[in-house]
């Protein structure tokens, strides 16, 4: 049979079977790849909420969405061209996100009948064959039984010979879509270094996977897809929760500051610490405290002291810590909280994203406890954006909330390595010690300068003695004051220097159309990449449709509202119930239309198109 050779502009994989089937490495690995091969991509990792969900069932369904392309890709994509199924659960739980008449490649051993009624399939269903008579084509693999062959010469147990089924199926897929094996071979050799025997196995089925799928000619097409044209420099495949890491030690080196993260671990945070762990060279310092509280405790202890304090966590933890952060706020001492969104409330699904902590950063404290916000748009931005939440804290000494989620957290796309010499400089606002009978004039803690931000005096310096605590202060004295008017004047003030914060950062711009119009979109954070690609789509149609993207929530850019103001109608995207909508009818009273879904899954391009097309055509 001859094998017809395709181009592909993009295409969209999904793999999916059980947490021990290796589905994160196999997407990782072929992440790794594509990233080599020069395509622009855009992954999503799918984790099963449940840590132990047993084997075959549908809640225990791990799946990893890569969409890869000779363009410029913005989401994993909204359905997929390839399903990769290891067993009948990750069929079920995934077959909705396949195209009509898409490829279905099925490792035949997990549709037993045992793994059908793990599946809660009735008796009589035959997935497979359903799959085929619904116009799917299927390729049958009985992946365990080649695996078994492939290494029944390695003398490994049969176990361990199992777990080499993901690498068997990279191979196919190797072949499917024309890339080469060598760099998940050199990550094997790396990874399994004190075990070559395994690494052998691993690379052996990778191997017989490719050859299996030349021999056999099980696929009537072979596709390609060419490199997407990107800005020369080097590049690296990157997390959001990487990017933060690196941010973080950059801003070490940058500042000359010393860096402190107070840390609490949990599901979609854990791996900030756990990066920097690794970083203390650069001068950082990690403590994994015992509860949340004391994690943040931490850190604003180390912000007193002259370092800069760090916290990360996810929302059921941020409200631990709201008391906390008022208490950075009253102190008015630098402070940064990351927050990786997950699905909430409560505990919620901890596995899946959600952009519902946005009213929590911005009024979930007791009192009126101003705080700057920020939020990261792509796991790339993060970078960035850290970045830049760790200068805003520094230099205007107030506590700064910085948003991703988990679809940023763990999504992955290429990153081009910014240069250090070229990142802002960081400038912290020390108060110079006193001596030798000069400055007779008592140390003021509280004077501030033209943007009302006051010193930062490092304990132990001589003559900067000055009062903390989370009790009121006297306006420049920082004693201790009960006076009605002081804190009016006090509360007045600490908003106002949050405000000011307006006049160091950039003015919004446009993504994507003109600067006024029928319709303007208005996303932030991990929208990003679906608004992005269905106002370029719905453009392209000749729709009136214009499109900005905010990474600065608290304050708002200073010409955001005459921005929304040239506009018939604005259109706010989120993954929640309509947060910076509230916000922005509330700030600027314009009638702002929200579109809201909380699936625990990125906001997909198709119905946010059918929803501009809508409101254009209206």
């Amino acid at each position: 049979m001859s094998i017809t050779e395709k181009q592909k502009k993009e295409v969209t994989i999904r793999f999916a079977g059980d947490s021990g089937d290796g589905i994160q490495l196999t997407g990782s690995q072929f992440t790794s790849t594509t990233a080599l091969s020069g395509n622009d991509l855009s992954t999503f990792p799918d984790y099963p909420a449940e840590i132990r969900a047993p084997a075959g069932t549908v809640a225990g369904v791990s799946g990893f969405q890569i969409h890869f392309g000779s363009r410029a890709i913005y989401t994993p994509g909204d359905m997929c061209d390839v399903l990769v199924v290891m067993n009948a659960a990750a069929l079920k739980a995934n077959l909705k996100f396949l195209k009509p008449g898409g490829i279905i490649i099925a490792n035949t051993d997990g549709f037993g009948k045992k793994d059908l009624s793990l599946a809660k399939y009735a008796p009589d269903e035959t997935p497979i064959e359903d799959a085929k008579a619904s116009g799917y084509i299927v390729i049958e693999i009985d992946v365990t039984k080649m695996t078994r062959e492939s290494l029944k010469e390695t003398g490994l147990p049969v176990k361990a010979i199992d777990r080499s089924k993901n690498m068997f199926v990279l191979g196919v897929l190797y072949w499917l879509f024309s890339r080469p094996l060598d760099s998940t071979i050199q990550f094997l050799k790396r990874k399994f270094a004190k075990k070559p025997e395994i690494a052998e196995a691993n690379i052996k089925a990778l191997n017989d996977g490719f050859t299996y799928a030349i021999a056999t000619e099980i696929f009537s097409e072979r596709y390609s897809v060419d490199a997407a044209p990107i800005e020369k420099g080097t590049y690296r495949n990157i997390t959001g929760n990487d990017a933060i890491v690196l941010a973080i030690a950059a801003v070490a080196k940058k500042s000359n500051l010393p860096v402190f993260l107070g840390s609490y671990p949990i599901t979609p945070a854990s791996e900030i610490l756990q990066g920097l762990s690794g970083l203390k060279h650069f001068g950082v310092t990690t403590f994994q405290a015992e509860d949340e509280i004391a994690a943040i405790g931490s850190a604003i202890g180390a912000s007193f002291g002259g370092s800069l304090g760090i916290t990360t966590s996810s929302g059921p933890g941020i409200a631990l810590k709201s008391e906390a952060i008022g208490l950075a706020t009253m102190l008015e001492l630098p402070l940064v909280v990351v927050n990786v969104q997950r699905a909430g409330p409560s505990t919620g699904l901890p596995t899946k994203t959600e952009q519902s902590d946005l009213l929590q950063a911005f009024y979930g404290r007791a009192g009126e406890a101003p705080v700057a916000v920020i939020s990261a748009s792509s796991p790339a931005d993060c970078f960035e954006v850290t970045y830049e939440a760790c200068r805003i804290a520094v230099e205007h000494m107030i506590p700064v909330m910085l948003l991703t989620d988990g679809y940023i957290a763990n999504g992955a796309e290429p990153w081009k390595l910014p240069e250090i010499d070229k990142l802002k400089p960081i400038d912290p606002r020390f108060e110079k010690p006193r001596g030798n009978g000069q400055d007779d004039h008592p140390f003021l803690p509280y004077k501030r300068d033209d943007n009302l931000v006051r010193p930062w005096a490092v304990p132990g310096s001589k003559g900067l003695e000055h009062r903390i605590g989370g009790l009121e202060k006297e306006h420049e004295t920082g004693n201790i004051s009960y006076d009605p008017d002081n804190h009016q004047r006090m509360t007045e003030m600490r908003e106002q220097k949050r405000e000011l914060i307006a006049n160091f950062i950039p003015d919004q711009n446009f993504d994507e159309g003109n600067d006024k119009g029928k319709l303007l979109v208005v996303g932030w954070g991990s929208t990003y990449g679906s608004i992005k690609s269905a106002v370029s789509e719905a453009r392209e149609e000749g729709l009136d449709v214009s499109f900005i993207h905010l990474r600065y929530l608290n304050p708002f850019p200073r010409n955001l509202e005459n921005i929304l103001r040239n506009f018939e109608k604005v259109l706010v995207p989120e993954i929640n119930r309509g947060q910076l909508s509230r916000i922005l009818r509330d700030r600027y009273l314009l009638p702002i239309e929200s579109f809201n879904r909380v699936r625990g899954t990125p906001l997909t391009v198709t119905e946010l198109k059918e929803k501009i097309s809508e409101m254009c055509a209206g």
